[in-house]
């Protein structure tokens, strides 16, 4: 029900994403997909990839600050509306959403989405019959 998911702190200035980028070339891991949050001053890239425990060892070798996290992951039928439909789910059930961001893969909407009350959302899911991946889904998808 969650995919592992990589932040990355990078500064807003020149070659600082180049630098994690090529890391995770070189290192022939596939990003599958990713976004950037940022302020003035700094960004965290958060990146969901095909290898994720070895990427965060590889940048960490780099000298590139990373951390791991658990996030959410739900397979939507690529229609209009079934984002706002699984979000309402979660809305109704009183579930704050931290962040969200989603992506197409093999057919399907991937949402991937994290919220502070990580064990309602659980229940939520299971409760709600959504569909969701895990770490092993996604290999399979790639």
């Amino acid at each position: 029900m969650t995919i592992i998911q990589l932040s990355i702190f990078i500064e807003n200035r020149s070659g600082t994403l180049i630098k994690v980028l090529e890391v995770l070339k070189e290192a022939k891991i596939q990003i599958i997909a990713s976004t950037i949050a940022d302020t003035a001053e700094y960004g965290i890239y958060r990146l969901i990839c095909s290898e994720p425990q070895r990427a965060c060892e590889e940048l960490k070798r780099a000298g590139v600050p990373v951390s791991l996290s658990n996030v959410f992951a739900l397979e939507l039928d690529n229609q209009p509306g079934r984002a706002a439909e699984a979000i309402e789910t979660f809305s109704r059930a009183h579930i704050s959403i931290s962040y969200l961001y989603s992506f197409l893969l093999a057919g399907k909407g991937i949402l991937v989405f994290r919220t502070e009350n990580a064990e309602l959302a659980r229940q939520t899911i299971l409760d709600n019959q959504l569909s969701y991946i895990t770490e092993a889904d996604l290999a399979k998808m790639v």
